[in-house]
């Protein structure tokens, strides 16, 4: 019986990111985030559950990327689809230009799934990070109904940078502690501490800026290395 529950909750996490699909396709944005939150949760106890009661197996990994690709790849896609689609753009085709980042995102978890130098960190921008931005980014837009000649075109770009983070070879790093000491994890602990300060500010659009502050610290400290 306990093998299954890890790959529950994984379906979970499928099931949030299918909800929050819907959600984005009729233009409720905040609560697309929502469960695209709720789904980033579901993905981080599933991994845990298997580890805790050792029934990790091939069909969970696979699985588990089937479910990142809908609810961190299809459904952040989904957001920036319906958000394009509020633009008078003379060109059918650009708001589908974001359904892109679904197809980078399925790229970027089959090269996970590979790749072995990802136990302690991360090689290009991570999923749910992605899909959190965007969300995040969205929906604070529209709270702050933020709109100006050639915005669309700017979420486009962003969408295209995005989608090559996602697949970049830049060291990126994890929350994930061999101690608890300062060295060694200062940039952790800067990172967390510096989270606080941006969600107070901010809002919801602070979890977009935690995003951007991640890759730029990211960036920042693999130059440095």
């Amino acid at each position: 019986m306990k093998k299954h529950i890890p790959n529950t909750i994984t379906c979970c996490n499928l099931i949030s990111g299918c909800i929050a699909t819907y959600w984005a396709f009729v233009g409720v944005t905040y609560l697309a985030l929502l469960f695209i939150v709720i789904g980033a949760v579901f993905d981080f106890f599933d991994g845990m559950m298997a580890r805790l009661l050792h029934v990790s197996s091939p069909i969970g990994k696979e699985l588990d990327s089937l479910a990142d690709d809908i609810t961190f790849g299809f459904a952040p896609s989904a957001i920036v689809f319906s958000y394009l689609c509020t633009f008078h753009i003379h060109l059918p085709i650009v708001p589908f230009l974001a359904f892109i980042m679904a197809a980078f995102s399925a790229l970027r978890l089959a090269k996970f799934n590979l790749d072995e130098r990802q136990a302690m960190g991360f090689i290009g921008l991570p999923t749910p990070a992605n899909a959190l931005f965007w969300g995040a980014l969205i929906v604070g837009l529209q709270e702050k109904a933020v709109y100006f000649d050639g915005m669309e075109w700017c979420i486009l770009v962003g969408m295209f940078i995005s989608c090559y983070l996602l697949i970049a070879e830049i060291p990126m790093f994890a929350l994930k502690f061999k101690t608890w000491g300062w060295k060694g994890n200062e940039i952790k602990y800067i990172f967390i501490l510096s989270c606080i300060p941006l969600l107070l500010l901010l809002g919801v659009t602070g979890l977009a800026a935690i995003i951007a502050w991640y890759v730029i610290l990211s960036v920042a400290t693999h130059k440095t290395t």
